[in-house]
């Protein structure tokens, strides 16, 4: 049987930003859905942490899981940090073990900020070299994008100048500024084999980060992470929508087989 892959979304997301892959994957038969992050859209209360986004990512294997079904998780951006943490005790191996069908089998990465065990996104991001004015907190300490000119300019670098502005407003909600210094305590990519999409074009995590991330897999892991390069922007979801497409049909006959 086919996994499901679950979406991951990037800071300042919501789920709706992948409705377009989303639904190209589901006409090629693949069972795939976007979840939120629980950081990502302001709300009353605490700001929420990076550990709340693992948590209820956990939430969201186990109820495919518990029906039976293998789980891909695929993360975008920031998405990459708390995709990590949230694996212990749901890989399909530690599932078996306890008597019970189903798991996570493995992670995948779309341009994402995948830190080592001990760092935070942030410290991977601090080498991302955002321009001025790039994102800024409100008095509640959630985080927006001040100058959308200089946010397209950074996120969506394939697209005109007007494209990108237009997108900058219609698609990020504000996110939560204590989840980018919440520090990954589980390296949960060491327990299931890992995929990336390396976004060449891009400059918001650009390649010299994303190689980190991979490194870091690779290091605790002690096994190769299947990479595909497409020289595409930070966003390719919307840049090269046939070639995430085509990832995800990949991620799906791949499922949690190892990779030369």
């Amino acid at each position: 049987m086919a996994p499901v892959l679950l979406i991951v979304p990037g800071s300042f997301c919501p789920p709706s930003e992948y409705d377009p892959v989303v639904e190209g994957a589901r006409a090629k038969g693949i069972e795939i859905r976007a979840i939120p992050l629980v950081t990502a859209g302001k709300k009353p209360g605490d700001l929420p942490t990076m550990y709340d986004d693992a948590v209820s990512i956990v939430k969201e294997i186990e109820k495919e899981a518990d029906a039976g079904k293998d789980v891909v998780v695929v993360s975008h951006s920031y998405g990459g940090t708390p995709a990590s943490q949230a694996v212990k005790g749901v890989t399909k191996a530690e599932r078996e073990k306890a008597g019970k069908k189903g798991g996570l089998v493995r992670l995948a990465f779309m341009t994402a900020v995948v830190p080592y065990e001990g760092a935070a996104a942030g410290t991977f991001m601090a080498e991302c070299e955002a321009p001025g004015g790039y994102t800024a907190a409100d008095e509640d300490g959630w985080l927006y994008h001040p100058d959308p000119a200089v946010s397209a300019s950074y996120v969506f670098n394939e697209k005109t100048p007007e494209e990108g502005y237009k997108r900058v407003i219609d698609a990020f909600i504000q996110h939560s500024s204590v989840s980018f210094g919440n520090e990954l305590t589980y390296a949960g990519y060491a327990d299931v084999p890992s995929s990336w999409l390396f976004c060449d074009k891009d400059l918001c995590v650009p390649p010299n980060v994303q190689q980190a991330g991979i490194d870091a897999i690779e290091k605790a892991s002690g096994k190769k992470v299947d990479v595909r390069h497409i020289d595409h922007d930070h966003v390719p979801n919307e840049s090269a929508p046939e070639e995430v497409i085509d990832w995800f049909v990949h991620l799906s006959k791949l499922g949690g087989k190892e990779t030369a």
